[in-house]
């Protein structure tokens, strides 16, 4: 059987994109099953896979896991030819740590810039918690291809598990027109040009749903 990757709407979902993006660029195929977080049935449903009742969450015939970064880990270990991770060790460890920080923090820029694709490109006055996110992000992100990112133009060179999980930064710094380095700026050309980032933004676009 096939993998099923349960996910949110693909317009305000930022943790379904995660491994969607991962699977899609790596070529793992899979079979995408979505529920609008709006959904009377949406718990009832969710709960199947993952006793959190949040998405994403994957089904492997009998194997269940849910949280973005695990569902990551997993996928790496099940096809590990897809390069989720550097295959240098300092660079692995690295990518693990900083989508560490990304599954764990940057709280005041979730909560004042959430992923919206619908929204017109415009500025959002940030707190001074949310600009110090920004500000740590794109420290980040410039580091990372300052020291690993000689191979392609991504954190680590070629796109990987850490690009998934910064995926959606890459969209809301474009959506809330948030200015950023120009090291950083190159790297959100390159996720944003993504043909699964493509792909996944048209399909938002169409979508039905309007939640508050």
């Amino acid at each position: 059987m096939p993998l099923t990757l349960i996910i949110g709407n693909k317009n305000y979902s930022s943790w379904s994109l995660r491994p969607w993006i991962a699977m899609k660029t790596a070529g793992i195929a899979f079979e995408e099953r979505l529920i609008s977080l709006d959904d009377a049935n949406f718990k009832q449903t969710v709960h199947r896979i993952s006793p959190a009742g949040k998405v994403p969450a994957l089904a492997d015939d009998g194997v269940h896991v849910w949280e973005s970064l695990a569902i990551l880990e997993y996928l790496a270990e099940k096809f590990p030819a897809a390069g989720l991770w550097p295959s240098d060790a300092a660079a692995r460890g690295h990518a693990r740590a900083i989508a560490s920080e990304m599954h764990a923090g940057f709280m005041g820029l979730r909560g004042e810039c959430p992923m919206n694709l619908w929204r017109p490109v415009k500025p959002r006055k940030l707190s001074a918690d949310a600009e110090a996110n920004v500000a740590r992000i794109d420290a980040l992100w410039t580091d990372c291809r300052a020291r690993f990112g000689h191979g392609g133009p991504f954190l680590f060179g070629a796109f990987g598990a850490a690009d998934a999980m910064y995926a959606p930064v890459a969209s809301r710094f474009e959506t809330y027109a948030i200015e950023v380095s120009a090291s950083s700026r190159a790297y959100m050309s390159a996720i944003l040009a993504l043909p699964a980032f493509v792909e996944w933004k048209a399909a938002g676009l169409r979508e039905p749903w309007v939640l508050p």
